[in-house]
């Protein structure tokens, strides 16, 4: 075999020389801010302490360190020593240029496995900890919207700039319970920090994964699904989206992770955003070519807190109109948590939703009373759905303004977008319907549902979906509404849940 040829590459922070099967890496004499290899000895201590961090994931990769003597014969500067990787694997190089399936897919497979090995037995502790925490996250998203403020309308268009800014802000301030729970679940770990395509390479006996951020703990420190993250990003900007899905889905996977897509959704977009602003600085620095890049890693950011947004969806109408099946076909589509009125006054009530219990409108077990208490256990568990990132479809009435009222000013305090939707259809397909449907959860009747129009309350911010023809287009409707900006990027459908 030909030995590949002598090459040099060149980072903000180090050279690279490549010769024959060898690479060795010099650290710059360079005060970054952020870091600062200005002595020698800090120069070695980097060294030392690249080698061993890598060393967690490409152990037979990176060699050690060696010294460089001067021509006096004393120590003047230090390289890493590693195992030179063939460019042609390189994972980045085999997206990019559509290699065969087989040949891209069970290595970000294999990779998605040794990223989560690494995290179960990764360091964990307090300190580190406290880096995945709400504020922890916050700060950092804060500080990068006041890097790139100047920048809005001359790098990055200011409208989407300032979604981003909203969108971050509102779901981590209703989701500290969610972020908090990860903590205490050790799911905030010393990790790899740094998860880029260009730096894994796709080997015949599996994927050698290198360059981990090595010069400040505290962004290496992070939840085990933020470090996942990076790479779904970074598969994405090579174009490669359903891969970032997949790959993602496999770590959580191998990881035994229960987050929701929302959460899934906020860390990809954070990577997107952390490169969009380091593309603005780049532009400022005389780069013309980072605008565009700019806006692409913006545009990607933005896409993914759209689709992680966490909401609430109120689908209402009389009996027959179809509100459960088309609550049940939006939960389905969008993969969220379906919660029926029905089924929790049955449940409340010691029954099976399909045991009957018929009853005038407003006596047994319709009473005021247990309305009251089946509208209160409602909204309690929509709250805990709520603040772990869940999105809710709720199958109720909603003919009582008190009982929006409750789970409205819930959505406020959550920070989840509400969406309201009457469906509507003629009394007399309303009434054939509640004459030939099978038994379910609910028990009115056409009585009932007459009296039930008769006494709602009107519900002007409610959307009217007509359902009385196909559910598709309904639901391709009430999709609309709920999801203005498409469903692209809904990444998992996972099985409807019930909080206890």
């Amino acid at each position: 075999m030909t030995p590949a040829p002598a090459a040099v590459s060149e980072t903000h922070t180090g050279v690279v020389f490549f010769a024959g099967d060898r690479a060795y890496k010099m650290k710059k004499p360079v005060d970054l801010g952020f870091v600062d290899f200005t002595g020698r000895a800090s120069r070695e201590r980097a060294c030392h302490r690249e080698v061993r961090l890598n060393r967690r994931f490409a152990p037979d990769v990176y060699l050690g360190v060696a010294d460089v003597h001067g021509p006096d014969g004393t120590v003047c500067d230090h390289l890493v020593i590693m195992r030179r990787m063939p460019a042609e694997r390189r994972l980045s190089t085999l997206v990019a240029g559509h290699a065969p399936a087989e040949a891209v897919e069970e290595p970000v497979r294999a990779t998605a496995r040794a990223l989560a090995a690494w995290h179960a037995r990764a360091p964990r502790g307090p300190e580190i900890a406290a880096e995945g925490g709400r504020d922890a996250l916050l700060g950092r998203w804060a500080d990068g919207f006041e890097q790139v403020r100047p920048f809005h309308g001359r790098v990055l268009d200011a409208a989407a700039a300032e979604e981003i800014e909203a969108r971050a802000r509102d779901y981590l301030a209703g989701r500290a319970p969610l972020l908090e729970a990860r903590a205490a679940a050790g799911r905030v770990v010393d990790g790899h920090g740094d998860l880029m395509a260009d730096d894994i390479f796709c080997l015949d006996d599996g994927p050698r994964i290198l360059d981990c951020l090595e010069f400040d703990d505290r962004l290496r420190w992070l939840d085990g699904l933020d470090d996942a993250a990076f790479l779904a990003m970074d598969l994405e900007r090579l174009g490669a989206p359903s891969l970032a899905e997949r790959f993602v889905r496999w770590y959580a996977e191998f990881a035994a992770d229960p987050a929701p897509p929302s959460l899934q959704h906020h860390y990809v977009a954070y990577r997107a955003f952390v490169r969009a602003k380091v593309a603005c600085l780049r532009h400022a620095q005389g780069d013309r070519r980072a605008a565009a890049a700019a806006g692409t890693f913006a545009g990607t950011a933005l896409r993914h807190l759209r689709a992680g947004t966490v909401g609430l969806v109120l689908v209402g109408g009389t009996p027959g109109t179809g509100k459960s099946t088309l609550a049940g076909a939006i939960a389905g589509r969008l993969g969220c948590t379906l919660l029926s009125s029905d089924r929790i006054r049955k449940e409340l009530a010691g029954l099976s939703p399909e045991d009957p219990a018929a009853a005038a409108y407003g006596e047994g077990l319709y009473g005021p009373e247990q309305t009251f208490r089946t509208y209160t256990e409602l909204a309690r568990r929509t709250r805990r759905l709520l603040e772990q990132g869940e999105t809710v479809v709720l199958d109720a009435s909603w003919t009582s303004r008190a009982h929006r009222d409750l789970v409205t000013a819930l959505a406020r305090r959550e920070r989840a977008e509400l969406h309201q939707l009457r469906c509507q259809v003629p009394e007399a397909v309303a009434a054939e319907r509640l004459r030939t449907r099978p038994r379910g959860a609910s028990d009115a009747d056409a009585h009932v549902a007459a009296a039930m129009a008769a006494t709602a309350d009107p519900w002007p911010e409610a959307v009217t979906v007509d359902t009385g023809g196909p559910l598709e287009r309904s639901l391709e409707h009430a999709l609309a509404i709920v999801r203005p900006h498409g469903a692209e990027h809904v990444w998992r459908h996972r099985p409807q849940i019930s909080p206890d």
